[in-house]
């Protein structure tokens, strides 16, 4: 037996452990509210057990193992339906930025802590009404006030900022320069005075997404975490991290193994569909898609841990793995004919078809839309000119509204 082998035997013992205390069961019927004490509590236990900040230095909280031991963790997890969709956006972006570009390494030593527990929830605000696709064309803004700043301004689409403490975000401090100059990189206090937030219902029933509103918010300039107007580069680097962290090769979504497991229950013209060569087919192109893109994340984690920026491939990974996910979630619910369709209040969305494929096109938006995405595969990657962008080097207060 390998050390891997051990690590996820191990791993596996500790999850069957908690199960009755932590898992699917133990969540049926709980309200939102319920469930994220019970998620707080996992988390909490988590880290008592060496299993929270896997592949995070340990002298900030973490394990100091590698993303391999984390993804080993994960695919165990993943089978016991714990309540840890709540920290996933938190521990995914906003806190491993903060450890990157946080100032104070005491604050940052704390927060780390703090949201490794489970006390601490981080959001990321980035998407706006005029600015989401386009992150650069946000128009929340930031002026001097004294040695601080003053935020005004409108996000969107921001998960779990209801139950977040702390966000970071990105706002315009110079609107006379081009737009992807005059931007900076802050995090903020979302129980400050002037942050409001507003749940926005979702087709799918839930409301995990926010609107978040800041009217004259006091920011100091120590909450600044990049230079002054130049924040868009660590935007950037938040996106990439998300289009690699935030997005498994399942997409969010359901995985493989339990589509395998549909096939050989349900029957397909007399005859388990798992025998269909089709379905067969199917399983096959999602095995080696999943395959490919966890070779690129696992080297850009490597690249991540060694203090580097990972490149572009994050955006293929995204793109490939959502529009997958969907359309894997469309075959399962088909398999199942009219049961398909039945939506479960109580589902969770890493083994609900129904909940993945209704929840899709949102995956296929956050972190950058496809369209997007593929203009950064077609030039970071395959070296295409740019289409024209007649904003281009354009000030911003210039920029027809």
């Amino acid at each position: 037996m390998t050390a891997l082998d051990t690590y996820r035997s191990d791993a596996r013992a500790w999850l069957s452990s908690v199960a009755g205390e932590f898992g699917r069961e133990a969540r049926r019927g709980l309200s939102e509210a319920e469930d994220l004490a019970l998620g707080r509590r996992y988390q909490r236990a988590k880290f008592d057990a060496g299993y929270a900040g896997i592949n995070w230095p340990k002298e900030i909280g973490g394990q100091g193992l590698t993303h391999i031991e984390k993804v080993t963790f994960e695919a165990e997890e993943m089978q016991f339906g714990m309540p840890n969709v709540y920290f996933g956006i938190s521990l995914g972006m906003p806190v491993p930025i903060l450890m990157r570009y946080g100032s104070d390494p005491a604050f940052v030593k704390e927060r780390v802590l703090k949201a490794l527990k489970g006390e601490e929830i981080w959001c990321q605000l980035f998407s706006e009404p005029s600015g989401g696709t386009d992150l650069a064309a946000l128009r929340t803004k930031a002026e001097p006030d004294g040695n601080g700043w003053r935020v005004n301004g409108q996000k969107v689409w921001t998960s779990w900022a209801h139950y977040s403490d702390y966000g970071v975000i990105v706002v315009r401090t110079d609107p006379t320069v081009p737009k992807h100059k005059g931007l900076t990189y802050f995090w903020v206090d979302m129980k400050a005075p002037g942050v409001t937030v507003r749940p926005i219902k979702l087709a799918g029933g839930d409301s995990h997404v926010n609107e978040v509103f800041f009217d004259n918010v006091r920011v100091e300039d120590s909450q600044r975490m990049s230079p002054v107007n130049e924040g868009f580069a660590v935007a950037m680097t938040t996106l990439m991290i998300e289009r690699y962290v935030a997005t498994d090769s399942a997409g969010f979504g359901p995985h493989l193994d339990l589509f395998v497991s549909l096939a050989k229950d349900t029957m397909l013209n007399g005859r388990p569909a798992i025998e269909d060569g089709r379905v067969r087919s199917a399983i096959a192109r999602n095995h080696a898609m999943r395959s490919g893109l966890d070779a690129i994340t696992a080297r850009a984690m490597l690249m991540m841990q060694a203090g580097m920026v990972p490149g572009p491939e994050g955006s293929l990974n995204k793109l490939v793995a959502v529009r997958s996910r969907q359309k894997l979630s469309e075959l399962a619910i088909d398999l199942q004919g009219a049961p398909g369709i039945a939506y479960d209040d109580h589902a969770f969305g890493k083994e609900d078809w129904t909940f993945s494929w209704l929840n899709a096109p949102t995956g296929r938006i956050a972190g950058g839309s496809d369209e997007t995405l593929l203009n950064t595969i077609a030039e970071r990657i395959l070296g295409l000119p740019q289409d024209h962008r007649p904003d281009k080097g354009v000030p911003f207060n210039q920029i027809p509204a």
